[in-house]
């Protein structure tokens, strides 16, 4: 398939690394005016530079998705330069940081935090375009979940899989409420890939035995790559998935 966005308008969050970045480099590259945030600042000026050596076309700014002043006020921003936005892609994520604990141990704070910028903040972008998707009766949302949303989480972080699940749920109760404008609702559900330093330190405290454990369990016997994500992503961006809406395609090297 020769996927291209010439034309469309895609934002990106959690675009700094790991998924977000390889994901908007991957539309950069194929025609698309993208804008990525981040709370990174740094990195995210990293994935701007990347996608313009590579001539892209990309803006960034830094944007707390958990901020919801802060998302209407970036999504006002790119309606008010580009005139639309088509396809948005709710990346931003991850656990924060945090490590397993018993049930008992954890705060409402650790609880809430994870859901903010897991679930509410792919709420927020939604709410955000939604309008103006509805406005061009044309538009493409992809959540990115986890495996963990469908099962059971690696990291034994409660919030992180019930989060990520309620993000699924979020995922197809969208797709019924705007697929009469023509807006297709869908979600990516990755495995396990080394795209940040939590999922690096996490892999590395396996040890030799344990990273082959886990390795093993994958049909193709290897570690996916953010690219793997990203092609997903892509797929349910173009037409090629015109009828496809309220899905979770699991990219997960076959678990």
């Amino acid at each position: 398939m020769n996927i291209q966005f010439v034309d469309k308008t895609v934002i990106v969050t959690g675009a700094a690394h790991g998924f977000g970045r390889a994901i908007t480099r991957e539309f950069a590259v194929r025609g698309a005016s993208v804008w990525a945030c981040d709370v990174i600042a740094d990195e995210l000026e990293e994935t701007r530079q990347i996608c313009r050596d590579l001539n892209g076309n990309c803006q960034v700014k830094v944007v707390d998705v958990r901020d919801r002043g802060a998302v209407f006020s970036f999504v006002d921003e790119i309606l008010a330069a580009a005139g639309k936005a088509d396809i948005l892609v709710n990346n931003a994520g991850g656990v924060l940081g945090q490590v397993g604990r018993p049930l008992e141990d954890i705060s409402e704070e650790d609880w809430d935090s994870i859901f903010e910028v897991n679930t509410r903040g792919a709420f927020y972008f939604a709410q955000a375009v939604a309008p103006s998707m509805k406005a061009q009766r044309y538009g493409r949302i992809i959540n990115i979940s986890s495996g963990a949303g469908l099962g059971v989480s690696l990291t034994g972080i409660q919030a992180y899989a019930s989060a990520k699940a309620a993000q699924i749920g979020l995922t197809r109760q969208l797709a019924h409420e705007l697929g009469e404008w023509s807006i297709t609702v869908n979600n990516i559900a990755p495995g396990f890939v080394l795209s940040n330093p939590n999922s690096i330190r996490q892999f590395e405290s396996y040890g030799e035995e344990g990273q082959r454990a886990l390795i093993n369990r994958f049909a193709l016997k290897r570690l996916g790559k953010p690219e793997d994500i990203a092609h997903g992503v892509l797929f349910f961006a173009s037409d090629y998935a015109n009828w496809i809406t309220g899905q979770v395609l699991s990219v997960d090297g076959g678990r």
